[in-house]
């Protein structure tokens, strides 16, 4: 594996800026971190909560690795007072996170669970008595088992039944919660779920995913709808969106130039441009033709919404190649490994550029709103030694993409905070436990919650200490050997 203290221009581009502290983004950004229901809960039937697709689908054999669950998970159920007592101590004042919609109704509709939606309560409570904003994301990944058994997200009443969801729990919270989420990164759950299979529900079909597609991105409007007919008209109502930077394998060659079009808007383009009233980018990618199986008159005009502002959720760029072997899409991706280029334990390059570039991507639309970084961070070995865990890699990553959003907000992107992912290590889905991208680190046997290096600094730089680009080479220390993804197919 190549080293990372060799490369330290991979963590440190020569755009990011020299030096900079918190006050060179303006008294008015949002400084915070993220985290999601079911990778921290744990609680998964405690309380009247039903189970969720990812419930079941993390006991079907060999779709997690190490066979595990995230039945305890980080026990925030449990714990959330103590995690909001070191977010406070931490200096954060933002935080992100999602509402398990089968622990309000445990059938996914009917009659409210009362204790589900007191844990929310609580927890909202919690936040504001801290000082924390609270910044809830209604749907991230977790369908009420329930309505999967009636076609989930393939099924257009879905559509209804999370319209209900929303308007009800924001009925109930937006008393006290000003800014709203409605889905988290909808080409994700349709695309590892319904195409690739990778995910929950663990579909593999071209029809489920086009009918899951076109039911998300509605319900994506009319969600956003039902909680502005609820919500106080201040309230700023907002969605999220996967992306990543996307370069052609070969400059220069035109079919990878022509694979890397179709990947970009199959990837990065296919939600937010029904969202902003753009319709589905069909022209790049033909096969998207066929959600008009799926469409009824009228359609056209449900799927924009005026949202308040649009989450940019990056990792890092995908390098694209021509592949004549991948029907409809014509494209693959060419992974870190094979391009010999560090990268995180999830497999990821390292490309802090990536992020500059997506948000000068979204920003470029007419019609953009302002934009947020909901999403971003790095998995990297961590290791807890004597009470401490020592990460400088992912302390780099952050100040080199925090340095990226500050080159794109003097370039006059409307970019007005960041979100780290993730505030402590969690459940990474199908990775299982493996990877860690806290900022605190989470003992899994004991529960025990330590504050990593990277969370110290995040902590001094939310105080003003200036951050420069990054601690230098002699800090980073040999990449670890990460997920061998050296082509990925759709």
């Amino acid at each position: 594996m190549p080293d990372l203290s060799a490369l330290p221009a991979a963590f440190f581009p020569a755009t990011t800026p020299a030096l900079f502290t918190r006050a060179d983004f303006g008294a008015d950004f949002r400084w915070g971190v993220s985290a999601a229901a079911y990778q921290t809960e744990g609680a998964w039937n405690l309380d009247g909560k039903g189970p969720s697709i990812w419930d079941d689908f993390v006991r079907r054999r060999g779709r997690i690795k190490r066979g595990e669950t995230a039945e305890v998970a980080t026990d925030f159920y449990h714990r959330w007072p103590q995690d909001l007592e070191l977010m406070k101590q931490m200096g954060i004042h933002d935080f992100r996170f999602s509402i398990a919609w089968s622990r309000i109704f445990p059938e996914g509709r009917g009659g409210i669970n009362q204790k589900g939606i007191d844990f929310y309560d609580r927890l909202i409570d919690g936040c504001l008595a801290h000082g924390i904003t609270p910044w809830p994301t209604l749907y991230h990944w977790d369908l009420p088992a329930a309505l999967q058994q009636l076609g989930g997200w393939t099924n257009r009443s879905v559509v209804g039944w999370f319209t209900d969801y929303a308007q009800r729990v924001a009925a109930r919270l937006g008393d006290r919660v000003q800014h709203w989420m409605v889905l988290n990164e909808p080409m994700v759950f349709t695309g590892a779920g319904h195409l690739l299979g990778v995910h929950a529900p663990g579909r593999r079909s071209l029809g489920a995913f086009l009918a899951a597609t076109h039911h998300a991105a509605l319900a994506q409007a009319e969600g956003g709808r039902a909680l502005r007919a609820v919500l106080p008209a201040t309230a700023q109502i907002g969605t999220t969106f996967s992306c990543s930077y996307l370069t052609p394998w070969r400059p220069g060659h035109a079919r990878d130039a022509r694979a890397t079009v179709r990947a970009d808007a199959l990837l990065n383009r296919l939600f937010v441009e029904p969202a902003l009233g753009l319709g589905y980018p069909v022209a790049d990618v033909p096969l998207l033709g066929w959600l008009d199986r799926y469409m009824r008159p009228g359609d056209e005009a449900l799927l924009p919404f005026d949202f308040d502002f649009l989450g940019v959720q990056n990792y890092t760029r995908e390098v694209v190649r021509h592949a004549p072997y991948v029907p409809l899409l014509w494209a693959a991706l060419v992974g870190a490994a094979r391009r010999g280029v560090p990268h995180t334990d999830m497999g990821w390059e390292v490309y802090p550029e990536s992020l500059y570039h997506m948000l000068r991507q979204f920003a470029a639309y007419p019609n953009a709103p302002r934009l947020l970084v909901t999403e971003n961070g790095a998995a990297f070995p961590d290791q807890l030694r004597a009470g401490r865990v020592a990460d400088p890699a992912r302390q780099a990553y952050l100040q080199a993409s925090i340095g990226q959003v500050l080159r794109a907000r003097q370039e006059g992107v409307p970019v007005e905070g960041y979100f780290a992912w993730s505030f402590t290590d969690n459940f990474e889905w199908a990775e299982g436990y493996g990877p860690r991208f806290g900022l605190v680190h989470v003992a899994y046997e004991t529960q025990r919650r330590t504050i990593k290096d990277s969370g110290h600094w995040y902590r001094r730089f939310l105080a003003g200490e200036a951050s420069p680009a990054g601690p230098g080479a002699q800090a980073l220390p040999a990449c670890q050997a990460g997920i061998d993804d050296s082509v990925t197919n759709w």
